[in-house]
């Protein structure tokens, strides 16, 4: 018996190919003829890397070339790598020399169409990128150098109407009315917790969802990018990603007024208690009905959060089938595979219809809203982009802008745009009621936190009836204004990281995590699973082994902080099986900014549960010597004392999410 092969008449072939500062990624499709052999050829080039000018010039060639997708890629990511000033001046330089010796050679007459397509894009897209340049010097340069068809015309009066707006902003004080300022400190004479439980929760959860769109819509993607959001604590970076920040702020502020409502009316009985929880489950699911997983995420957290979760009192007059409810929700954000649920319903509800939870929001008349957008937990976004930042370096080893890396991270911007223009038509009906309530919670830091949870419950009373079989789980909550995140390198694919470790010019070990520890309030953002790699993974909370034998140390991510001017900073240090103590703390300083030559003034010091610590040799192996119940590790001189040795300190706090001393339990009867 005979088998017949059968060959694809498309053919194509990827050639990688380097002319003049750039490197492209090149295809080549062959199509066979039927009637002869000849073949005929089609090819399209892809940048894959190149220096800042070149990058900037083929945004006038690229669509000629066939790489089509390379503007809109260009401008949602090169403020990871250049600044708006320097794309102008390439560009200007560019336009000051066109190609062709007239305006109607075959030559310009593309290249003026390039770019009005760029110009056009740009300003529809980015417009405060040229707000952003503070004075109009550039836009009034670049304005007569546009072509003098009509859409060039059009583009021009566009650039100089900015460029009178820069003029007047610059006679007038900052007024900058698109930052979202902190709502004044309420009063907490004011506050009555148990009024919550007069409001419907489908109205709750609508006001919230107002909220948690009207935000979404006005994120910035490009604010999420991990080189941008890493920077946001330095000095002088006060204001970047403002945007996002404005999230973590209205996530935060939930996750409190869920807490204080539970913790504030500290005489109420067990089962008044009750029923807040009952309550702001029921607005769980409202949310969750609604699509808006910010709000529901909030909500959970805060419930799994230590404070809460130890009122066994209060749990065991719960509703059982609330707290089933509640459980089914928990498991939306299930660290398992690499929260797979989470990003799946992302994936299947990300329009504008309604969630459609098994038929039960089919006949539930939707409150004030007469379309449904979803409202993604953006923490799983930023992590993305964070990891993706630090696995993959910026640069190739010739210098070279990486673009193949702004390409991977485009594919998770262009997730947060389509959820964006799914709730761009969403409209919503304001309760004041609800929203003065709202404002009137006051802010509980840790400590009141505690303290108002132990005056409910003495630590260690025993209980009686029903009983708890309580198993540990990590909450996760934002941090007010600085919204700090714990880089756990758990959450790339298989493929990412495989094809990371195949090219010797990509890195995924260059990491910089950086986040002050001062603040009274939880902190958090990054979902912690282990990844699933061909060959290695690199983690915080595991040890991430090269499991092919001698081909190489094995290695592990592990976070070293030290008390600077500026703050107490986190830097995430790569150990491997080979460092010794020196080593480590002289990648530590430079990581931190200080003398990497000062090392042997300095001691590391892992910081274990219980507030114990576990002082490095100096002359040990880090990776052999430190124990496996924690990453976390301080960086003292030697003989002193640091603000951070006076009280002890929980890994509980500072390794997880929230720094809330979080236990958060998942309860079964």
């Amino acid at each position: 018996m005979k088998t017949t092969w059968y060959c694809p008449l498309d053919l194509s072939t990827v050639l990688e190919e380097e002319e003049d500062g750039v490197i492209y990624n090149v295809v080549v499709k062959q199509q066979h003829g039927a009637p002869t052999s000849a073949t005929s050829s089609s090819r399209s080039q892809c940048v894959k890397a190149g220096t800042e000018e070149k990058l900037v010039q083929h945004l006038l060639y690229s669509f000629a070339m066939g790489d089509s997708s390379f503007i809109t890629i260009f401008l949602s990511t090169y403020r990871s790598f250049t600044s708006t000033k320097r794309v102008l001046d390439i560009l200007i330089d560019r336009l000051q020399h066109p190609p062709g010796e007239s305006t109607k050679s075959q030559t310009r007459q593309p290249f003026n169409r390039a770019v009005c397509m760029v110009f056009s894009m740009w300003l529809s897209e980015y417009p405060e990128d040229f707000r952003s340049l503070g004075e109009p010097g550039l836009l009034l340069r670049l304005a007569p150098l546009l072509p003098s068809d009509p859409s060039g015309t059009e583009i021009r009066g566009r650039l100089l109407r900015l460029a009178e707006e820069l003029s007047e902003q610059a006679l007038l004080p900052d007024s900058s009315s698109d930052r979202t300022t902190p709502s004044p400190p309420a009063d907490p004479t004011k506050f009555d917790p148990t009024n919550i439980l007069g409001f419907p929760a489908g109205l709750i959860a609508e006001q919230l969802t107002k909220i948690e769109t009207e935000l979404f819509v006005r994120l910035v993607p490009y604010h999420c990018l991990g080189s941008l959001w890493s920077q946001r604590d330095k000095k002088g970076r006060e204001d970047v990603c403002w945007s996002v920040r404005a999230t973590v702020r209205q996530f935060n502020r939930l996750a409190n007024a869920v807490m204080a409502s539970c913790l504030w009316p500290t005489q109420l009985r067990s089962q008044q208690r009750a029923c807040l929880l009952e309550k702001w489950i029921s607005v769980a699911e409202e949310c969750r009905a609604r699509k808006n997983f910010s709000s529901l995420y909030a909500i959970v957290s805060a419930l799994q959060s230590n404070p809460v979760h130890r009122l066994r009192r209060t749990w065991l007059e719960t509703d059982r089938e609330a707290v089933r409810r509640y459980e089914e929700l928990s498991n939306i954000f299930s660290d398992k595979d690499n929260y797979s649920q989470s990003r799946e319903l992302l994936k299947e509800e990300g329009t504008s219809k309604f969630a459609n939870l098994d038929g039960k929001m089919t006949n539930r008349r939707q409150i004030g809203s007469s379309a449904q957008g979803t409202v993604p937990y953006l923490g799983i976004f930023l992590t993305d982009l964070t990891m993706l930042d630090t696995a993959v370096k910026d640069r190739l080893e010739n210098g070279y802008v990486n673009f193949d890396k702004r390409r991977r991270e485009f594919e998770v911007l262009a997730q947060i745009r389509l959820l964006q223009s799914s709730c761009k038509n969403c409209v919503f009906i304001t309760d004041e009621a609800f929203l003065q309530w709202y404002q009137s919670v006051p802010s509980l830091n840790e400590e009141e936190s505690y303290r108002l949870s132990n005056e409910i419950e003495v630590p260690c009373e025993p209980s009686s009836g029903r009983t708890l079989n309580p198993t540990v789980i990590i909450t996760r909550l934002f941090t007010a204004d600085t919204f700090h995140y714990y880089v756990f390198f758990k959450l790339f694919s298989s493929l990412l990281l495989f094809q990371h470790m195949k090219s010797p010019s990509v890195s995924c070990l260059d990491v910089d995590s950086s986040h002050p520890t001062n603040d009274p309030i939880p902190s958090a953002l990054t979902p912690s699973t282990p990844v699933k790699s061909h060959r290695r993974s690199v983690s915080c909370g595991n040890n991430p082994t090269n499991n092919n034998k001698g081909s190489g140390p094995e290695m592990r991510i592990v976070r070293i902080r030290m008390d600077l001017q500026d703050g107490n900073m986190y830097r995430s240090i790569l150990v491997t099986s080979n460092d010794k103590t020196p080593t480590v703390i002289s990648s530590a300083l430079e990581k931190h900014s200080q003398d990497p030559k000062q090392a042997p003034r300095y001691e590391l010091i892992q910081l274990l549960p219980e507030g114990k610590e576990l002082v490095i040799p100096a002359t040990g192996n880090v990776f052999y010597a430190m124990t496996s119940s924690s990453v976390d590790f301080l960086l003292c001189r030697q003989g002193g004392n640091t603000p951070f040795r006076s009280q002890p300190i929980s890994t509980e706090t500072s390794a997880t999410f929230p720094r809330i001393k979080a236990k958060g339990r998942r309860l079964f009867f």
